[in-house]
């Protein structure tokens, strides 16, 4: 049965292959045969693995070729795929043995037409609006006067070039230029990096932070401005903290990071009118402002200058002010030397009769008539027991008594020397001390006089001095 199976079938020489043997043959049929191969086609389902492999499908109306793309060449692709969109695809065919499939190792891909590419624009404007990407309260104000801007573009192209000209025309300020691709595969990253990289620099740092990023390329085509419409650009810019201006193209040119951008230029060197203002403008301004303020305020200080003297005129003059006081003064001084006697005579009184009442005659009936009164308790209670308390008030007397002497000698000697103080500060206070200094008091049979008219009616006057007073016609006193 073995022998059978063994030997070949008579008249038949064709060769048996095993399946490892077949599987490589067919591997090296199909990349020898093809080798760098071009195929137009769309996209269909995309699968990411976790080890950076990109595996998708590209299919017409009829059939389906199975695309692979390494973890390498991902980075490498001017174009993701995404499903539904056209796409022309280079690489190479190659067959996978394990399990009799063929697939294509994609290493370029491109949109087909630029139809697809703006459907593909399409698609992405509708996801990134949907997410609030677009919205205008997400949009930051640009600052009035940077100090520093950041410009995201070319350092060899004419838009630089454009950018500091007008910059310098305006109201020169520093400039950061960050250099990128402005189109070709490398395009969407290194601006997507410029952008992430003037919001990474430190405020206040060693190279200072941009208060402002421009963004700007010149004109060109849909594939040409093409990184700029690229996601990565676009969250990039939604992300920035840094206000930013997108000056991509002409004015009719649209690309996404114009739909994201706080403020949109249609060309770069519109870009840098809307950074700065006119210097000259600017000076202008202020000294107009500068003139009305200084007008404004010397205007105030008239009407209010003009004010102050319509209020004087309405107030009393100083003087006047004073007539009453002075008035009421001279009438207080008149009874002032008068009153101070009354207030002596008064308290001279007053003193006499309190000092009455602590003289040693009074004290002694006091003290007679408490002895009494203590004699007839004594004689009620027990002959020991009041011996005892004989002795003690007894003793108690004699201290309250001493005591009473003090207070008494105390009281009589500070109503003394009150006494004297008032009477020094009558003698003080009392016209004769006014009459000391050269003056003299003029009376009518004991009426002050305070005037030549009532003098000229009097009948005799009579003129004090300090040391006495005479009659006019009479003697000496």
């Amino acid at each position: 049965m073995s022998d059978l199976f063994d030997d070949p079938t008579p008249g038949q020489n064709t060769p048996v292959f095993t399946v490892s043997e077949l599987s490589g043959e067919v591997k090296r049929t199909l990349e020898g045969t093809f080798g760098r191969i071009r195929v137009r086609g769309e996209v269909g389902r995309i699968f990411k693995a976790r080890s950076g492999h990109l595996y998708y499908d590209v299919k017409d109306d009829k059939s389906v070729l199975a695309c692979t793309t390494w973890k390498g060449q991902v980075s490498k692709l001017a174009v993701v795929p995404e499903e539904g969109l056209e796409v022309i695809v280079t690489g190479r065919l190659t067959a996978f043995g394990a399990q009799s499939k063929y697939n294509m190792n994609v290493e370029e891909v491109a949109v087909a037409g630029q139809g697809a590419l703006m459907a593909l624009l399409e698609k992405r404007k509708k996801q990134l609006e949907a997410e609030g990407l677009f919205a205008p309260e997400r949009k930051q104000a640009l600052p009035y006067l940077p100090r520093f801007i950041g410009v995201v573009t070319s350092p060899s192209g004419a838009v630089i070039r454009d950018i500091l000209h007008r910059l310098r025309d305006r109201f020169p300020r520093k400039v950061l230029v960050w250099p990128v691709a402005v189109q070709g595969k490398n395009c969407a990253a290194e601006v997507a990096n410029a952008i992430n990289g003037f919001n990474g620099f430190t405020p206040g740092g060693a190279l200072p932070r941009p208060d402002l990023v421009i963004v700007a390329r010149g004109g060109g085509s849909v594939e040409d401005l093409w990184g700029f419409n690229e996601e990565i650009v676009a969250r990039a810019v939604a992300a920035s903290q840094i206000p930013l201006i997108s000056a991509v193209g002409h004015e009719t040119d649209t690309t996404l990071i114009d739909y994201v951008s706080d403020q949109r230029a249609p060309t770069p060197t519109a870009a840098a009118e809307l950074a700065v203002p006119v210097r000259l403008e600017l000076l202008a301004w202020t000294g107009e402002q500068g003139a009305r303020m200084t007008h404004a305020v010397g205007q105030s200080v008239q009407q209010r200058k003009q004010r102050l003297k319509d209020m004087s005129r309405a107030m009393p003059k100083p003087e006047r002010l004073l007539d009453d006081p002075r008035q009421k003064l001279d009438i207080l001084f008149d009874k002032l030397p008068n009153a101070l006697i009354r207030g002596v005579q008064n308290r001279r009184v007053q003193l006499s009769q309190k000092s009455a009442g602590l003289r040693p005659q009074a004290l002694q009936q006091l003290m007679a008539r408490r002895h009494d009164k203590l004699i007839s308790l004594s004689s009620q209670l027990n002959l020991r027991t009041t011996s005892q308390n004989l002795a003690l008030h007894k003793e108690r007397l004699e201290h309250l008594s001493k005591q009473l002497d003090g207070l008494h000698q105390q009281r009589i000697e500070k109503t003394r020397q009150q006494l004297d103080a008032a009477g020094r500060q009558l003698e003080i206070l009392s016209y004769r001390a006014t009459l000391d200094r050269g003056y003299a008091v003029v009376r009518d049979a004991g009426q002050l006089i305070t005037s030549k008219a009532t003098a000229a009616k009097a009948s005799a006057l009579e003129i004090e001095f300090s040391d006495g007073t005479i009659k006019l016609g009479g003697a000496e006193d």
